[in-house]
């Protein structure tokens, strides 16, 4: 991250106009990022990122967890309803990014600067209409709130997918065999019980503060080459072992139940909510104006690689598939070591996630304290945010409904309900179509539903769950 850009965020302010991504601190800065874009591409443009580099990262950018929980997505939408919906919700989300882009060169050129924040395009945009003009700020302090309980929330999942896995190969590991075939539910046998899966997060927890007390993220690269590596061997062997294992005749509901659907709405728009590394991918792109193939080449990637894997997921397990499908793999060492790899790439993963929000927050309290004091502090508010979302992880163990809430309550907003309103706020004086209004407005209004009915959904779920397995303990003791 640029000194001045922390520098900048000593205003007082508690969310400052710059939007940190964790790509900031994996790019380096650009000589000419000082100079105004013409026709939007940068000039002396070398020092940038490839065609080929940006649409890997665009890629990786969106491809973690959130595809592995598809299958279980696609069983709460039905077997036909679920691949369409994700058609459907991957043709909105790529609509989305693109008039992100757009509003970002528009203000751009119209404001003379070289690029722009996901957070700074609101507040622009707000500045277009004379009775936001006053609370423009607002706009980017909202997104700067999302970004972070987005990127929370991702560490949040992260944490109950590494227990659960992690749990799940520890206590299978007696029986552990070099023979994959295939049992009646396809699910890794657990043989031997051990810990709760939040005491498993309590011990990952010390490990996870080790890992954001990295003083500069570039240092991380070579092991985020190395996780983006195993994560992909591990996807192919995933999709080896479903596609070889769909039992025919295939006879499972083609439309789910109507009160799961939104539940398949929070996974989805969890795994499709790439929208905040869209500005700083284009951002760093040598030639800018090529980056709307990169959007549609790498979104159509991901589209496919969700709706292919929510559905081969669906049709291999069944009723039985698990919050992540890497629950589900059989118990043996080929498939507990895809477990152990996949949670390896998370593990790294991790420290991208964290940054957004702590690049957001902790400049905010080092500009109040003395020099000598910034340090420590600084890893003392890094251990608190760690603390707090392993926190928020044990509350919540449970990883297809962790995904669900955050999808529903953050992503919604950063992927469907801001863009659209953007292009209203930007273009409004210059002729936008009554069609096109209609249409954003269409989008945000589904956004919104789709906020409201998940969290309410997902939360119902919660407590659901957790009233049963408080009736267990309680049998259980009762029974001793």
């Amino acid at each position: 991250m640029a000194s001045s850009d922390v520098d900048g965020r000593a205003d007082g302010s508690l969310f400052s106009d710059q939007n940190p991504s964790e790509l900031d601190s994996l790019f380096p800065s650009n000589s000419e990022s000082s100079r105004p874009q013409r026709n939007y591409e940068r000039i002396g443009g070398r020092t940038g990122t490839s065609f080929c580099q940006t649409l890997i990262h665009l890629l990786k950018g969106n491809i973690g967890t959130g595809l592995l929980g598809l299958p279980l997505a696609v069983k709460n939408a039905g077997l036909v309803l679920g691949p369409v919906s994700l058609l459907v919700m991957g043709i909105i989300a790529v609509h989305c990014m693109k008039l992100l882009v757009k509003c970002s060169h528009h203000l751009s050129a119209k404001l003379n600067r070289p690029s722009m924040t996901y957070g700074e395009v609101m507040q622009y945009g707000m500045e277009n209409v004379s009775w936001l003009r006053s609370r423009s700020r607002w706009g980017s302090r909202t997104v700067n709130l999302f970004l972070i309980i987005t990127q929370i929330g991702f560490c949040c999942v992260y944490f109950v997918f590494l227990s659960d896995n992690v749990k799940q190969v520890v206590e299978a590991a007696n029986a552990t065999t070099f023979s994959c075939q295939v049992n009646h539910t396809n699910q890794t046998n657990v043989l031997v019980p051990s810990f709760d899966s939040r005491i498993y997060m309590l011990f990952f927890l010390p490990f996870f503060i080790l890992l954001v007390f990295t003083p500069n993220l570039k240092f991380l690269a070579p092991l985020s080459l190395l996780a983006n590596l195993v994560m992909t061997l591990s996807l192919v062997l995933i999709y080896i072992y479903s596609l070889m294992n769909i039992t025919l005749p295939i006879d499972l509901p083609t439309v789910g139940r109507a009160k799961d659907y939104p539940l398949f709405f929070g996974t989805a728009i969890f795994a499709f909510e790439g929208i905040g590394v869209v500005l700083p991918l284009e951002n760093n792109m040598q030639r800018s104006q090529k980056f709307t193939q990169v959007l549609y080449l790498g979104m159509g990637i991901v589209t496919f690689l969700y709706i292919s894997l929510g559905t081969i997921g669906y049709m291999c397990f069944g009723e039985h598939i698990g919050g992540s499908i890497t629950l589900n793999l059989p118990n043996c060492w080929t498939y507990q070591a895809v477990k152990l790899l996949y949670c390896f790439g998370i593990f790294i993963t991790f420290a991208l996630q964290f940054y957004v929000p702590a690049e957001i927050l902790i400049p905010q309290v080092l500009a109040r304290v003395p020099e000598r004091w910034e340090k420590p502090v600084d890893l003392l508010l890094r251990t608190l945010l760690v603390i707090i979302t392993c926190a928020l992880a044990i509350l919540i163990p449970e990883l297809d409904l962790v995904i669900s809430l955050v999808g529903s309550v953050s992503s919604s907003f950063l992927a469907l309900i801001f863009p659209p309103i953007l292009q209203i706020l930007t273009f409004h004086t210059e002729g936008l179509s009554p069609v096109t209004t209609i249409i954003n407005l269409i989008i945000s209004v589904v956004g919104l539903l789709g906020f409201l009915l998940g969290t309410y959904v997902a939360v119902v779920e919660i407590i659901a769950r957790n009233n049963v397995k408080h009736e267990e303990t309680f049998y259980a003791y009762m029974v001793q």
